[in-house]
């Protein structure tokens, strides 16, 4: 990926996964983008993201942010920048700030959304700065979870949008 002229962001770590998706690819957005929605999958199954925790402002510039909640009064906060939003194929945004990072990770993440007659491939790429290879196998391990919360998300919300369109 290219970065900035000037840029101090420093590649450290990076991967690419693809998931397809038994559902139209506004559904897929709609999950990515819609706060509701992002509430049913985003996050691993152990923790809760409640939909009031949530900011999805899907604009170049806008801000996403979300609570994960778990017990004893656990709570860890995402957040970061989107870069680009061309619904419903494309989304960049950041986790954290890859441009000034300070000691911490961050990175830049990118869902392609693509139609497969009726299905939806996802490719999912992130860049990571202030990143090891550990820590990025990590959060690829988590993003795979997400993806099957995701999944089976969007397969029940395509199933309940065929029965209520009969």
């Amino acid at each position: 990926m290219d970065t900035k002229e000037g840029s101090t962001m420093t590649q450290t770590a990076e991967y690419e996964l693809t998931r397809f998706f038994d559902a139209p690819r506004e559904q897929v957005w709609a999950a990515w983008t819609d706060p509701e929605r992002f509430s049913r999958w985003f996050g691993p199954e152990t923790l809760a993201t409640p939909v009031g925790r949530i900011t999805l402002d899907a604009w170049p510039g806008g801000v996403w942010r979300a609570t994960l909640v778990g017990e004893e009064g656990f709570e860890v906060t995402l957040d970061g920048t989107y870069r680009e939003v061309a619904a419903p194929e494309r989304l960049v945004f950041t986790t954290g700030d890859p441009d000034d990072p300070g000691d911490g990770p961050a990175s830049i993440v990118t869902v392609t959304l693509t139609d497969a007659g009726g299905r939806t491939e996802m490719r999912f790429h992130q860049y990571g700065v202030n990143t090891d290879q550990e820590h990025a196998e990590g959060a690829k391990a988590g993003w795979i979870e997400f993806f099957d919360r995701l999944a089976a998300h969007v397969h029940d919300q395509s199933r309940s949008w065929a029965s209520s369109s009969l």
